[in-house]
Order: C-alpha cells, then sequence, then structure tokens
C-alpha cells in the first residue's frame, strides 16, 4: 500500500516544522530493555541499531518532546565533553542543548589548536583525559581515523557526531525521527504502508546520507523504492565498492535517476543535501539540482535536508506543507536526548515517566 493510500491523518508541522510527536509515541509500544542496552555503548555506525533499539529510541525521543519539562533532570552531576574540531551549528548545538536540557553540565572544545593536538599530542592520550573529566564525548573531526584512534583508550562512551565522509549516525536517526513522525503507519509492517524516497546526493561521499541509507534500510518494509538522483556529467561515484550491494541485499530496492523533474511528481519524501567534508575543506555536489516552489512536488510530499542548506534548497518552500526540514532539525534535539540519557545509564530515570 502506498502512503498515499492510507486514511489516516498524518501530521504537518506548525510554522518552522513543529510537528507533534503523539502519534508515533501511540504507534510504538514500550520495551525499557533495548534502551538499557544502550548504556555505555560508543555510537559510530548507522550498523549499529536494529528495529527494535531505533522504534525505543524514536518513542521515548517522542515522549520527550511531548512534555519535555518532565525531562529536566536526568543528567545531573554528568558532563558532556562537546568536541568539534570542524564548523558546525546545528549539531554541536542540538547535542548541548539536549544535555543542558536534560540537568548535566558541559565542556565545548571548537579548536583543536588550542588543545594538546596542536603540540603534538596523541588522540589515545587525549581520550585517557576525557576519561577523567566527562562522562561521554561526543566528537566531530575532519578525519574519519580520529574516532577509531580514540576509542580504545576511552572508558566513557563517544559519539561520533562527523568523522570525514565516512558516517553521521545521530543524523541518520533523527531523519528517520521525522520520517515517521509524519507517518507513524510507516513503523509496523502489519501496515502494509510504504514511501518512495528520493535522495539527491551521493551516497559514496556524503556522511549523511551513507548513514541515513543504513538506518532506511533497518526497516525495508517501509520504502517501496530509493531513488539516486545524481548529476550525468560528474565523475564522482556514486557508490562505494559493495555499499549499493549491501543495502540491496538488507531489502532495499534502489535505482538511479539524472532527471530530477521527472522523479519529483512520484517522490513521497525528498532528501536533499549537496556538500561533503572531505579533509579539511568541503565540495559542493549535484550543483544543478535545484528545489522550490515551482518544483513538480507531489502534493503532500515532505522534503528533508540535513542544513545547512544552499542554494540548491529555496527559502520560498519554508511556509509550504512541504517542509519537514525545519522539523527535522528541531526534532534532532529530542532524539539526542533520549540516545544520551540511555548512554549514561540513565534510563531507568526516563522509561516510566509518564
Amino acid at each position: 500500500m502506498n502512503v498515499n493510500d492510507v486514511s489516516f491523518e498524518r501530521e504537518r508541522p506548525d510554522v518552522y516544522g513543529d510537528a507533534h510527536p503523539k502519534a508515533l509515541l501511540r504507534a510504538i509500544q514500550e520495551d525499557g530493555d533495548y534502551l538499557v542496552q544502550l548504556a555505555n555503548q560508543h555510537i559510530v555506525s548507522g550498523d549499529q541499531f536494529n528495529q527494535e533499539t531505533m522504534k525505543q529510541l524514536f518513542r521515548l525521543a517522542a515522549k520527550i518532546e511531548s512534555n519535555p519539562k518532565r525531562f529536566s533532570s536526568p543528567l545531573q552531576n554528568k558532563i558532556l565533553i562537546s568536541a568539534f574540531y570542524e564548523p558546525s551549528t546545528r549539531t554541536r548545538l542540538s547535542f548541548e542543548s539536549a544535555w543542558h536540557r536534560l540537568g548535566g553540565d558541559i565542556m565545548s572544545i571548537t579548536d583543536r589548536s588550542t588543545t594538546g593536538i596542536a603540540k603534538g599530542e596523541c588522540l589515545a592520550d587525549v581520550a585517557e583525559m576525557f576519561n577523567n573529566y566527562g562522562d561521554c564525548v561526543v566528537l566531530r573531526d575532519t578525519q574519519e581515523s580520529s574516532l577509531f584512534e580514540m576509542m580504545d583508550a576511552l572508558r566513557i562512551p563517544i559519539i561520533n557526531a562527523g568523522n570525514g565522509v565516512d558516517e553521521h549516525p545521530t543524523q541518520a536517526l533523527s531523519d528517520m525521527y521525522a520520517i515517521f513522525k509524519w507517518c507513524p503507519e510507516l513503523i509496523d509492517p502489519a501496515n502494509n504502508t510504504s514511501i518512495k524516497l528520493g535522495i539527491i546526493g551521493v551516497p559514496n561521499k556524503m556522511r549523511t546520507v551513507r548513514s541515513f541509507l543504513k538506518c532506511l534500510s533497518v526497516f525495508p518494509h517501509a520504502v517501496s523504492e530509493v531513488v539516486v538522483i545524481h548529476d550525468s556529467a560528474s565523475e564522482t561515484e556514486l557508490f562505494g565498492p559493495g555499499q549499493r550491494e549491501e543495502l540491496e541485499s538488507r531489502g532495499l530496492k534502489i535505482t538511479t535517476s539524472t532527471d530530477l523533474d521527472a522523479c519529483l511528481p512520484t517522490l513521497d519524501v525528498v532528501y536533499i543535501n549537496a556538500i561533503s567534508w572531505e579533509g579539511d575543506t568541503f565540495n559542493t555536489y549535484g550543483s544543478k539540482f535545484h528545489l522550490n516552489a515551482q518544483s513538480p512536488l507531489k502534493e503532500n510530499a515532505i522534503i528533508l535536508h540535513p542544513l545547512a542548506r544552499g542554494e540548491e534548497l529555496a527559502t520560498d518552500l519554508d511556509h509550504t506543507a512541504h517542509n519537514w526540514y525545519f522539523s527535522q532539525a528541531r526534532g534532532a534535539v529530542f532524539l539526542r536526548m533520549a540516545l544520551l540519557t540511555c548512554m549514561v545509564e540513565r534510563a531507568e530515570r526516563v522509561i516510566d515517566v509518564v
């Protein structure tokens, strides 16, 4: 069954994408055991999450978003080390906002030149010091390897907030949370409901797209087709070695196209990105593709974008019903609140809250 055939009332965001999460909350039965298992786990890749764990995270995020004032103290006396060695607005601030909203304290580093790394200190030694100073680390780094160099020395959990072109798992979880808030029927295979989703981006180069596809593949029943829309003139390989084959083996049907306007009228969800951080700089892909209020979008289609945006996403879409990218960004705070609480062994403080 296509999503357009579903008779329920799908969520629509208020101004600037503030969608209500209660329908999703009702769609998932609580099982706190999956959340307790996240305690002290490093969050590195979208591959780590099975369907039940993701569903419980989405349920807890929806519960927090429905009544955030009831969750103001689970992380009291806990300290987050926020280490962002690559430019970031939404990811850094949403993690720090999430931790503050839960009652915790934060130490923030935004420039590696102000740390011992600039003097040649190895990352394993930095990690050893982090063990003494905080309860959880969130790391963003331009180098893919930095995360793994620190993990072996860490005795506190770390979250990958973006490592080069590799992955960005909590962004992908936030993307999935936005989709399931929009259409809670997609959660349960018994509903026989699916969407056709278009991705304007390069899975081989964009960590957001790479992690998003991995998380989508955990719910193959919810996606009838994924169309990767790309620039025919680009010399960039769309998929890395084995990437497409692995996703298809998990049940995703993947096709490709170079004609955006021909695809748009058939898509229920459009995921667009244009920027990929590579080394110490960024590259832009698919610059010929643009979405605006005149684009031939399906009437009920939604647009997702990990932000920051450029010319690929026009501001004249901001006040249309297609805009779910602001809801996507806002919901990331609550998704990260849910995840962080579980990682630092405080899940029992939120599971039974009603």
